[in-house]
């Protein structure tokens, strides 16, 4: 099988990348640098450019898309540049090249509201009430997909999944900040740091994608979107603590209200608007509701129907990062 998978320069990406040409799939690369996959092609390009798009889907059988605007903050017409457009051009790119299964990597975002989520499955992907424009973007993204789906009829065979806060070793979306964060002593936990949230293990991620890959055309699976997690839910503490000692720093210990973050991160908000900072903003309303909240999903659906388990616990996925800092920042 030809398979293209879009933003294969990042962690996820290139994880998914891996797998399918270590199984022996043909698999070819779109992403504006080089993915690093050996076996892969890579094409340089963006999916918002619909020429480069054209000439990486030729001969294609299957899109794994992850390629997406992922940050807190930054200019609207952006996200909705690369994560509505560009998944548009995807789509109607591979519809014309006869690409028959087509897996949209989205993200539980979609679905909150900033209340806990607490063992739910695949709630509707909701743009209206999404919090921020990384998970605005990524609902109206995941329904242009799913509403793509004419498998019954013989088509493009559109599956939805959505992994749950993944991390490993060479993360710099989540464990590097966490990890520089907390050795400058600048990561608070919002109240008691209880919220009981899931996590993914790259490598579980990777394989539960490929697997949606392979399940996109069964009946009971096409049209659908499934969150996919470790499926270990663990308070927030917790994981920042397995974080913090993997990477060789001091756990955070000092506490915030998390009614104060919030206000805190609106009034950031509307700073980094006016002056954009050269980083993430330390706070927003939305990175405080992930850190306070609940949000913990049922996952018999998703293992049931993708044929699906995680190989990697969170332990082990905690050794093998501390492994991968060698001490290094002890």
């Amino acid at each position: 099988m030809t398979v293209l998978v879009t933003g294969a320069s990042g962690l996820l990406g290139g994880a998914v990348a891996r797998v399918l040409a270590a199984r022996g799939d043909d698999v070819r690369t779109l992403q504006r640098r080089p993915s690093g996959v050996p076996g892969a092609r890579d094409v340089a390009g963006s999916v918002t450019d619909a020429a480069a798009v054209a000439g990486a889907l030729d001969g294609v059988d299957a899109v794994v898309h992850l390629a997406a605007r992922v940050s807190l903050a930054g200019p609207r017409e952006e996200f909705d540049a690369v994560n509505i457009g560009g998944t548009t051009t995807l789509l109607d790119a591979a519809e014309r090249a006869g690409v028959r299964r087509f897996v949209q990597v989205s993200s539980p975002s979609v679905a909150h509201g900033g209340s806990s989520l607490v063992g739910v499955g695949a709630e509707p992907a909701d743009p209206a009430h999404a919090r921020g424009d990384y998970a605005r973007t990524k609902a109206a993204a995941e329904l242009l997909a799913l509403d793509r789906d004419r498998a019954a009829d013989g088509g493009l065979a559109v599956v939805a999944v959505r992994p749950h806060l993944v991390w490993g070793p060479g993360d710099t979306q989540l464990v590097e900040r966490v990890l520089d964060r907390a050795s400058r002593g600048r990561l608070p936990l919002l109240d008691q740091g209880a919220a009981l949230i899931d996590t993914t293990y790259v490598d579980n991620a990777a394989d539960g994608i490929v697997a949606a890959l392979d399940r996109a055309d069964a009946p009971e699976v096409h049209g659908n979107a499934y969150v996919l997690t470790n499926g270990e839910p663990r308070t927030v503490a917790d994981l920042l603590a397995g974080i913090c000692r993997a990477g060789g720093v001091r756990p955070p210990a000092w506490r915030v209200p998390a009614r104060l973050a919030r206000a805190a991160g609106g009034v950031v908000e509307a700073v980094w608007r006016l002056r954009p900072g050269t980083d993430e903003p330390p706070m927003t309303r939305f990175l405080a509701e992930q850190l306070s909240t609940a949000h913990w999903f049922d996952q018999r659906a998703t293992r049931a129907d993708l044929r699906w388990t995680p190989a990697v616990t969170l332990d082990e996925g905690f050794e093998r990062l501390a492994a991968h800092y060698g001490g290094a920042r002890a």
